[in-house]
């Protein structure tokens, strides 16, 4: 099966040894996976070494190199420009934010990502049904309140993105306010969270969601990648310059499944992340990165057919490309309860 490497120690050299890449620290092998094998390679350290002729292997065999921050902050990516698709994919992508389509693709993306927190929501109600019910209770009304501020999304009129993105957001809005609110609730016996917190959050709860999502983050760019489309032009979320805007919009449809689920769920068993200056330290880290790719492996029904959550974020972004191309509709994917 494909690997998703992550080399996540400072000092770490990565080389070349016949068709294998090594990963060697202070001069010893600590893991050799074929090339052949490798899907993706994630670097997560500052101070870490990679030689070119593995540059030249990994593009050779079209697998990405990413980078991040040991806080989950994406910052770089290496790929081969052989494998983006066609141009027409492109050319379509930036012709429909002018027009339906990019209205059509923004409210399916606020749509999923909020019937996906309806649904985490939900399966972490059904297990305390029995054990918790005040809990159960609050989380499954929660979820019907959730639920609610995504009625009237369908009716909503315009002509592009531009005319609808500001009830879009406040809708997201609300939904987002609820949805961490029943996480405070969810986690309220095992571990102190206050609320949601990106980037720069010093708690381990927010430490470890934002670094699952600088892996998931990783993922989702390749997948818009390989189905020829440009990172850098969304739809709901705003141009600026290096903001990748349908990596953020393509993104929220998967928080919550991939992401959110795992983590939560370790915590309520009662995982007690490590910080260490500010942030989870190495062990935590690739605790939760063992978790995400974890959860990238299980399957979910997708259009009537069962998938690695992998293969259904590929499969999406294909979709999204065929759509934007006029041909086929658009679903976000919204994963079971």
């Amino acid at each position: 099966m494909p690997q998703l490497l992550i080399i996540d120690q400072f000092g770490s050299f990565v080389g070349k040894k016949s068709e294998r890449l090594v990963v060697k620290m202070q001069g010893k092998v600590v893991d050799e996976v074929p090339f052949a094998d490798l899907e993706q390679v994630t670097i997560a350290t500052s101070g870490a070494t990679i030689s070119s002729d593995v540059v030249a292997e990994l593009v050779n065999h079209g697998v990405p190199v990413y980078f991040m921050t040991s806080t989950g902050r994406p910052y770089g990516l290496l790929s081969s420009p052989i494998l983006t698709g066609t141009v027409a994919v492109r050319r379509a992508q930036m012709a429909a934010y002018q027009d339906a389509r990019g209205v059509v693709f923004a409210k399916a993306s606020v749509a999923g990502k909020i019937r996906n927190q309806v649904n985490v929501i939900k399966y972490f109600a059904k297990h305390r049904r029995q054990r918790d019910v005040a809990l159960y209770e609050l989380l499954w009304d929660g979820a019907g309140e959730i639920a609610k501020t995504a009625e009237g999304l369908a009716a909503l009129q315009g002509e592009t993105v531009d005319d609808v993105r500001g009830q879009l957001l406040s809708a997201e809005g609300r939904a987002a306010e609820k949805y961490w609110s029943l996480v405070q609730a969810l986690l309220a016996q095992k571990i102190q969270f206050s609320g949601r917190e990106h980037q720069g959050a010093t708690d381990p709860v927010n430490a470890m969601l934002n670094y699952g999502y600088g892996v998931l983050y990783n993922e989702v760019w390749g997948s818009l990648l390989l189905a020829g489309l440009e990172p850098f032009a969304g739809f709901l979320h705003v141009d600026r310059p290096g903001k990748p805007s349908l990596v953020l919009d393509f993104i929220e449809e998967f928080r919550q499944q991939v992401v959110d689920r795992p983590i939560l769920a370790d915590l309520s068993r009662g995982f007690e992340p490590r910080l260490e200056d500010g942030k989870l330290d190495l062990e935590s880290r690739r605790h939760v990165a063992d978790l995400i790719l974890s959860r990238l492996e299980d399957q979910e029904t997708h259009d009537g057919h069962r998938h690695r959550l992998h293969a259904i974020m590929q499969l999406q972004a294909h979709r999204l490309a065929n759509f934007l191309m006029g041909n086929g509709a658009y679903k976000p994917f919204v994963g079971s309860w």
